[in-house]
């Protein structure tokens, strides 16, 4: 019997996968949580074998709750449920020592044989997100210009940055500017979306 922990916080999703797993004859999902700050203590608690995690969860995101899991209880093996299909986020998947990475409009028999490679110690991945993400690049920003567009994708405005990181307005607005350059991208908010969904803006 594998048993499973859940971590979806849509209580419409988090019911109809609790029943497609139920469906399993191997499996028993012995605990449901709508929190990521929870997934530790419960997982020390019930002692499953896969614990199932939304990447967006209140509290505490999918992928912290996930690497502090390995970190507390390595023998619980982890797969991501996302809507997210970006190569960016399933390298911060596997840096997070994941065992899996489901999207969430896979069919259900695909969750199925997902949970039961990663009870064996397989890894199981959407294999066009794999693909994609084994061709992905390395960012092409410095670390002070990622802080400075993460800063500005959270809404800060360019004084406020300066203020953060003791820089002169000036400075922020150069940095920027470098950073549009070094995407390829048209302006500031597509250079967020560029680093966003590359993976860039941890």
């Amino acid at each position: 019997m594998i048993r499973i922990l859940l971590a979806e916080d849509m209580h419409m999703v988090r019911g109809a996968l609790v029943a497609l797993l139920d469906l399993e004859d191997d499996f028993e999902v012995v605990c449901e949580l709508e929190r990521g700050d929870e997934v530790v203590a419960a997982a020390l608690d019930k002692r499953p074998d896969v614990a199932v995690i939304d990447i967006d969860l209140p509290g505490m995101d999918g992928l912290t709750a996930a690497s502090m899991l390995h970190e507390k209880l390595p023998e619980c093996r982890t797969l991501i449920l996302t809507s997210l299909g970006r190569p960016g986020t399933l390298r911060r998947a596997l840096a997070a020592r994941v065992s899996g990475y489901l999207l969430k409009d896979a069919p259900p028999k695909e969750l199925a044989a997902a949970v039961r490679r990663v009870a064996a110690g397989h890894r199981a991945v959407d294999p066009q997100l794999a693909l994609a993400a084994w061709g992905g690049t390395d960012s092409p920003l410095t670390e002070r210009e990622t802080e400075v567009l993460r800063l500005a994708s959270e809404g800060a405005e360019a004084s406020e940055i300066a203020s953060l990181l003791h820089l002169s307005t000036g400075t922020v607005r150069n940095y920027l500017t470098t950073v549009v350059t070094k995407t390829n991208a048209r302006n500031r908010v597509d250079a967020m979306r560029i680093a966003r969904e590359s993976g860039w803006l941890l």
